[in-house]
Order: structure tokens, then sequence, then C-alpha cells
């Protein structure tokens, strides 16, 4: 079982910036494609951006693109979700989650393994 930890997250005024990490518990992290999805009060989850096993590829959603990158780190066993000029909309709990499928932003139900989540709130 793959058990996924996410840390990070507080509030932020809009413009600023926090790095939320996904910590997994298994020596086989390398085997599974990460995703961040976040949910804000009222809505539906969505996807926000995923990594490939290895890094090499990369998704956003339109919303975050050219503000937010996503990284990993096999050896430690976590993917990083750096977001910088965050603006209220950004507003959410954070999740991440893993796949052995290809990368997807959109199929959340091929996500077999989903963390607690982590606050993010953008507000002066």
């Amino acid at each position: 079982q793959l058990q996924l930890v996410e840390s990070g997250g507080g509030l932020v005024q809009p413009g600023g910036s926090l790095r939320l990490s996904c910590t997994a518990s298994r020596f086989t992290f390398e085997y599974y494609a990460i995703g961040w999805f976040r949910q804000a009060p009222g809505k539906e989850r969505e996807g926000v951006s995923c990594i490939s096993r290895s890094g090499g590829d990369t998704a956003y959603a339109d919303s975050v693109k050219g503000r937010f990158t996503i990284s990993r780190d096999n050896a430690k066993n976590t993917v990083y979700l750096q977001m910088n000029s965050l603006q209220p909309e950004d507003t959410a709990v954070y999740y991440c989650a893993a796949t052995t499928r290809p990368l997807t932003l959109v199929r959340m139900d091929v996500y077999n393994y989903w963390g607690q989540g982590t606050q993010v709130t953008v507000s002066s």
C-alpha cells in the first residue's frame, strides 16, 4: 500500500509563493506517475499538474501554467509543486495522488492512492 503525505500548505498573500511536497512511503515510488489536484469549497476537484515516473513529462492546467512548476526527486520519494504568483482563486485543499497508468490530469479515477490534502489559502 502506497501512502502519500502532503505538506507545505498555509496562508500566503496574493502574489506570494508556496512549495508543496508529496512524500511517499514506499521504495517503488518511481513506478508511479504523480498528480496534484485541488478542491475549493463548493467546487469539484480539478487537476493542477502531473509528472511522469521519470520526471521527463509534465502537464499543467491552463489556470496555473507559467506560475506552478512540478518536479520530483525519486531518491527522496518526493514530488514538489512550486507555486508562484498565487491568487485568491488558488485557495483550495491540494491533494497529491499516484497512478501506474499514463500521465493524465483528467482521469482522476486512474489514481489509486491519494493523500489527505493540505490547505492553501491565498488572502490579504
